[in-house]
């Protein structure tokens, strides 16, 4: 199964990077499965730095943000317990881990990790569909170099719907914010 989060890796100068990642987990979550590109912060700072720290957030503002670049500063973080590595303080839980395995003999590397500190900050805020269909969105606002533009802007307005209908605040500025950044780009704008 894959779980949507977030992983901050740190670079060789103590930098962190905040990126939205689906790996592959099981239900024990002791050990998972990264699967960056290899023209990632995240791989680049894993193959440096072996170490990282797996987020399950419901935030999605902050989501969107770092799915398409658009994160002004580091959010608020402190100090991995057991890792060089840091934690975001909005996650719900966190999993520090270390890299077991780096395959990148692909394009898409294959990182296998294993989890070494879990913790709980907070109750994960439960089930929204406009959290849903932002985080659906934010994906597809990375996917713009791999599916055709027709097939992204359909989804993008399928997503809409639940947004309307069930957003609080941040879920819209969340969805606005990727359909701004999906329309500039495959309208010739800045994109990734």
């Amino acid at each position: 199964m894959i779980l949507e989060g977030i992983v901050t890796t740190q670079n060789s100068a103590g930098d962190v990077n905040v990126a939205p990642m689906g790996p592959i987990v099981d239900d024990s979550m002791e050990s998972f499965v990264l699967r960056p590109f290899q023209t990632s912060t995240t791989y680049k700072n894993l193959k440096g730095h072996p170490f990282g720290v797996l987020h399950v957030v419901d935030d999605v503002l902050l989501l969107a943000k770092a799915a398409i670049g658009r994160l002004e500063e580091t959010p608020e973080t402190f100090q991995a317990i057991t890792i060089p590595g840091r934690v975001l303080k909005s996650a719900c839980r966190w999993y520090e881990f270390k890299v077991e395995s780096l395959d990148d003999s692909k394009q898409r590397t294959r990182i296998e990790a294993q989890v070494v500190h879990a913790g709980r900050l907070r109750d994960f805020f439960g089930f929204n569909r406009a959290k849903h269909a932002v985080l659906e969105a934010a994906i597809l606002a990375t996917r713009i170099h791999i599916l055709p533009p027709d097939e992204i802007c359909a989804q993008i307005d399928a997503l809409r719907s639940p947004v309307e209908k069930t957003a609080g605040r941040d879920e819209r500025a969340a969805f606005q914010l990727i359909d701004d950044y999906v329309q500039s780009s495959l309208n010739g704008g800045e994109g990734r």
